[in-house]
């Protein structure tokens, strides 16, 4: 159960930008990423009592809602060149929209892998957990999407040493 001194709007305040974050990474939409920790933090309020870890709960329900026929938006996703927050690396800006165009590009599936093992740190068998299927199919998932972005000169930039 949850510390009860930990509260509903506490946690929000502390972890909802975390889990923005995650969103965006997923989705590539601001707006979109906005609905999908929202739809997540109203299923977990009614829960909060009985809600063991919070972060896995919402983390689950971000990804689950986004992987969901109803949120598909491919068709009307749009990459633009402007990026949410200022990477620090030695990587370009023209490297960073190479990447986050070959990202869009990738299965849902895949993308959610590589977002939730890379950027949550997650490993494959909390990300398994997550998605409900094997951890033998989320590295065929993460497999499949850094070999199609090593087949890029941006992506095999960006994938050095991944394999895991």
């Amino acid at each position: 159960m949850n510390d009860d001194a930990v509260s509903f709007e506490a946690y929000v305040a502390g972890r909802g930008r975390a889990h923005l974050r995650l969103a965006y990474v997923l989705c590539r939409d601001a707006d979109l990423a906005q609905d999908l920790v929202q739809n997540a933090l109203v299923k977990v309020h009614p829960r909060w009592d009985r809600v063991d870890n919070p972060d896995a709960y919402v983390r689950r329900a971000i990804v689950n809602d986004f992987l969901s026929w109803r949120r598909r938006r491919a068709a009307t996703e749009v990459v633009t060149d402007c990026l949410p927050e200022t990477a620090r690396s030695a990587v370009g800006p023209e490297d960073r929209d190479a990447m986050w165009r070959l990202l869009a590009e990738l299965p849902r599936q895949q993308r959610a892998v590589l977002a939730l093992r890379y950027y949550d740190e997650l490993d494959d068998e909390a990300i398994a957990r997550l998605l409900g299927c094997s951890t033998a199919t989320v590295r065929s998932h993460a497999s499949k999407a850094i070999a199609a972005l090593r087949a890029s000169d941006a992506g095999a930039r960006f994938v050095e040493g991944t394999n895991r």
